[in-house]
């Protein structure tokens, strides 16, 4: 085993130690799921950050600028980190106000028990599919520091992570969030230095890197239209994603979970454009590689002394499970919280917390197959974004900010912007995002303006 690969697990390992020792502070499903709902600026900030920025940020965006160049139509960080910004500025007070434990309470406090459990079904499978992107990243990352096959890494990950997550709950992915996040941040620095270095300092870089950079008329290759699809998927697709709804509901007070994600956000721009760089300076370093989504690892192989790859890797692997254990987390507390216990609602606390727990180890293992048929991280990142999103989408702006439409609204539009966009993506239709995102609107306004339905209460 090399010293590399002993010393990332001897990392995993202590984050597995503070999620068993924060878990014992777990005693009921609020604990569990929603940390007692008493993070601070601190915690809440940081999960925010940590949990959005994951595998897609470091090895999805890098890969992507590394073959193709930053153009309108680049979405990570930027769209990404855009959305943190929406939700803090629009979406998360209101959120909080509600109490929500999960999303999927808002339609059913709002419209009705039927609605809340068609929300639950497809947003259970875009947190799946979140998970399998993280644990295929963190199958390369294994891969990439040990003679180990990617196949069997992907394997070794998705075990790893589901022991992870199934043990802390929400208390612990915050805390460790912290840890994962400052490692993230040290990790990424590291290697802008390094690659600094290695292209001859600073002018030299600028002009090794420049190619990849938008030229002034760079809207001329893209249309209008494509630049909107590209941006809508991350940024109205995530916006209201279960994940941060989370940590706004956990958060202490509505100034925390508003102040908190405008931070997170800010943070993601920022630290979020190191990646694009180093895909950037990728392409001058390390030309023709087989595998564009391989350019981190590879870069700190080649470029950076043993101390500073395990920095690096340290911070690969910090990204990846500050993501992953909050998107099994959410898979589970959909299914336990808005499916299982309406259908069973003699559940005592501890028969709460063994399904919770269930239905991490089980998401997680359908994620593991998932990760392992799937092509790329980006890829599955961005079909969880756009999966069944639109309909979310619009049935929580209208529920959340108005009393205009019912249940039979709220129906028609989940059901049409994931049966539009399933079918506009087998039909190769390529503004499928916006198709679904505009039918699923006009379903809900066209219902809404007819007879007029008792919204529940």
């Amino acid at each position: 085993m090399s010293g590399l690969l002993l010393a990332l697990l001897l990392y995993v390992g202590a984050q597995l130690a503070i999620g068993a020792w924060v878990s014992r502070r777990v005693a009921s499903e609020d604990d569990y799921l929603l940390a007692g709902r008493r993070l601070g600026y601190g915690l809440a900030g940081f999960s925010i950050f940590a949990t959005w920025f994951g595998a897609e940020t470091c090895l999805g965006a890098a890969g992507s600028v590394y073959t193709d160049g930053v153009s309108l139509g680049t979405t990570e960080p930027f769209a990404y980190g855009v959305c943190l910004l929406l939700l803090g500025v629009v979406f998360a007070g209101p959120l909080w106000r509600r109490r929500l434990t999960t999303l999927a309470d808002l339609f059913r406090e709002r419209f009705s028990p039927g609605v809340e459990r068609v929300a639950a079904l497809l947003m259970i499978p875009t947190s799946v599919l979140w998970a399998a992107a993280q644990i295929r990243a963190f199958g390369q990352v294994l891969a990439s520091a040990s003679a180990l096959d990617v196949h069997l890494a992907i394997a070794v990950a998705a075990g790893v992570v589901i022991l992870y997550t199934a043990m802390g709950g929400l208390l612990a992915d915050a805390i460790t969030d912290v840890v994962q996040g400052l490692a993230l941040i040290a990790g990424l620095v590291a290697m802008t230095v390094g690659v600094v270095w290695a292209l001859g300092g600073p002018a030299a870089t600028w002009a090794a890197i420049a190619p990849g950079l938008p030229p002034a008329d760079v809207s001329q290759d893209l249309s209008l239209l494509a630049i909107a699809e590209a941006w809508a998927a991350p940024l109205f697709g995530s916006v209201v994603a279960q994940e941060l709804v989370a940590r706004v509901s956990a958060s202490r007070s509505a100034a925390v979970a508003r102040r908190a994600s405008i931070g997170a956000g800010c943070a993601y721009l920022a630290i979020g454009t190191i990646p694009v760089f180093l895909g950037l300076a990728g392409a001058a370093l390390l030309p023709d590689l087989a595998d564009a989504e391989q350019i981190l690892p590879h870069l700190a192989q080649q470029l950076l002394p043993g101390w500073a790859q395990l920095l690096f890797v340290g911070a690969l692997v910090s990204a990846i499970l500050s993501t992953v254990d909050s998107t099994l987390l959410v898979s589970s507390s959909l299914l336990s919280h808005n499916l299982v216990q309406p259908a069973l609602p003699a559940l005592g606390e501890r028969a709460k917390l063994l399904v919770a727990r269930a239905g991490v180890v089980g998401f997680g293992v359908v994620a593991t197959g998932i990760a392992l048929a799937g092509d790329s991280v980006a890829g599955l990142v961005h079909e969880a974004s756009a999966l069944g999103s639109a309909g979310i989408l619009v049935v929580v702006v209208f529920g959340l900010f108005s009393r205009w439409g019912g249940p039979a609204a709220a129906y028609a539009a989940l059901l049409t912007g994931v049966m539009t966009y399933v079918g506009a993506v087998a039909t190769d239709f390529a503004y499928a995002y916006l198709l679904s995102l505009g039918a699923s609107l006009a379903v809900y306004v066209a219902l809404a303006l007819g007879p007029r339905e008792e919204p529940a209460r």
